[in-house]
């Protein structure tokens, strides 16, 4: 179980999220097709949060111990929280609600990592609810870009 769930997320999140963070920071730095500021803040976190996938995935494949990501967790909350402020700021608010999921999820993994029993449970939930969201703004998105449909926000 430990070796599929790895290569799962080595090769599904962790290479989707970082090529499209490198293509928009190469869209917006070398090629300037992408204007927005807040995509900035999207080329970031999806270049992070990928090599994150690479790593957890590539921890999990092996049977490591998960006890060093209580250390890795609290930069990615940093990052998390900084995706919210961005997000909110701009307006884009389904966005920073994404990221208000994924810091609870950081904070979680924090305690769960460093073996307190109700870290696992809250990592859980927000790993549902979070991903819950995620692939109802996929949902929207793909709609949205691929017949003009717009879904509730």
């Amino acid at each position: 179980m430990d070796k599929s769930t790895g290569v799962w997320g080595i090769w599904l999140p962790g290479l989707c999220q970082l090529v499209t963070g490198l293509i928009l920071f190469v869209g917006m730095t070398w090629f300037q097709v992408f204007k927005d500021p807040p995509l900035y803040m999207a080329a970031l976190a999806f270049s992070a949060y990928g090599i994150h996938w690479f790593a957890l995935g590539y921890n999990r494949w092996q049977g490591s111990d998960p006890r060093p990501n209580a250390g890795m967790s609290v930069a990615f909350t940093v990052i998390s929280v900084l995706g919210l402020v961005v997000f909110f700021n701009a307006g884009d608010w389904p966005v920073g609600l994404l990221f208000c999921g994924l810091t609870q999820i950081y904070i979680s993994d924090f305690f769960h990592s460093i073996g307190q029993a109700w870290g696992e449970r809250a990592l859980g939930f927000w790993h549902l609810v979070t991903g819950l969201w995620l692939m109802y703004l996929t949902f929207a998105t793909g709609l949205n870009f691929s017949l003009g449909m717009t879904l509730p926000l």
